[in-house]
């Protein structure tokens, strides 16, 4: 009896694990893909660097995972009257307590462990490559160009043959208007700089004057500074584990974690007094339940968002 009611924890923990963590990573995947240039990044790039935010995404979700799943395996189990038959045959709560608390006990054993380690060293892979992604273009991956703005000073059209890059037309802005065409030649980018090394073309200024100055060439180096940008900087406390913020003595970080596992306790153990001892498994105080839960996390994330001191937040941890 306690595998089985142990069986339907997980079940329940399960078709409620895969649901909001399929719906978060499609909401993560498709913003990645809208906010990304697809002339620029492959989509399976993009696919890769979403799988990143998973062990983040479960972190986040656990909570509301387990609020839910509880809920719904104990609504099951009271409208099929299996809690019913379990009194009935002389059974006290200690049948259905056990299961439940070694349930309880494996949940925030993986909370622990996705907390303080994996999920920071994951997340910080995630953001690592998501700034390579959006700091470089990748000039070998593109298909086709339509008019590519580098910057707001310069657009580049070209054609693409394989790996080899013609009729390469460029226009920018420094004193001057400029216009340039070349047959074939190389584009790269390297750091904070666009490379072209042109071959056979010609380059036109437009004087201010009126005038047309026109330089002919049969190879060209040109270069041009992105303003956009900017170097690594890793400063998101997401991406710090537990060994990390114990030598940086990062106190407040290591609280949030720890209450974000604590807070697994205080779920089980509402449930058990105000719906388990209680036997109150109707829609209304399961609902009850799930809001008061519910509420906790949120009012817990938005103390957390404010970035207050380490004595504040023990003190609101505490109450």
């Amino acid at each position: 009896l306690n595998i089985y009611i142990f069986n339907e924890l997980l079940k329940g923990f399960l078709l409620i694990f895969f649901i909001f963590i399929s719906i978060a990573w499609l909401l993560q995947f498709t913003r990645l893909i809208s906010i990304s240039n697809l002339l620029q990044i492959d989509t399976l790039s993009i696919l890769v660097l979403s799988i990143y935010l998973i062990p983040n995404l479960f972190t986040i979700t656990l909570p509301f995972i387990v609020i839910i799943g509880i809920s719904i395996t104990f609504i099951k189990l009271y409208k099929d009257r299996e809690i019913i038959t379990i009194y009935t045959l002389g059974l006290n709560t200690k049948v259905i307590k056990k299961p439940l608390f070694i349930f309880s006990i494996s949940i925030i054993l993986i909370s622990i462990f996705f907390n303080f380690y994996l999920s920071p060293n994951i997340y910080e892979k995630y953001k690592l490559n998501e700034y390579e992604l959006r700091n470089k273009i990748n000039f070998e991956k593109i298909i086709f160009s339509n008019f590519l703005k580098l910057n707001k000073n310069t657009i580049i059209d070209f054609k693409k043959n394989k790996n080899s890059f013609n009729d390469i037309f460029i226009n920018y802005t420094d004193s001057k208007e400029n216009i340039i065409y070349s047959k074939n030649g190389s584009i790269s980018k390297k750091e904070g700089k666009y490379i072209f090394r042109l071959d056979e073309g010609f380059k036109l200024t437009l004087l201010k004057n009126g005038d047309i100055e026109k330089l002919e060439f049969e190879n060209y180096n040109l270069e041009f500074e992105d303003n956009d940008f900017s170097k690594y900087s890793n400063f998101d406390k997401n991406t710090s584990n537990f060994i990390e913020d114990f030598i940086s003595k990062d106190y407040l970080n290591l609280s949030y974690k720890f209450f974000d596992s604590f807070i697994f306790i205080i779920i089980f153990i509402f449930f058990y007094y105000y719906n388990l001892k209680k036997y109150k498994f109707n829609i209304k105080n399961i609902i009850f339940f799930i809001l008061s839960s519910a509420s906790l996390l949120i009012i817990n994330q938005l103390i957390k968002n404010l970035n207050s001191s380490f004595i504040f937040y023990i003190f609101f941890t505490g109450s």
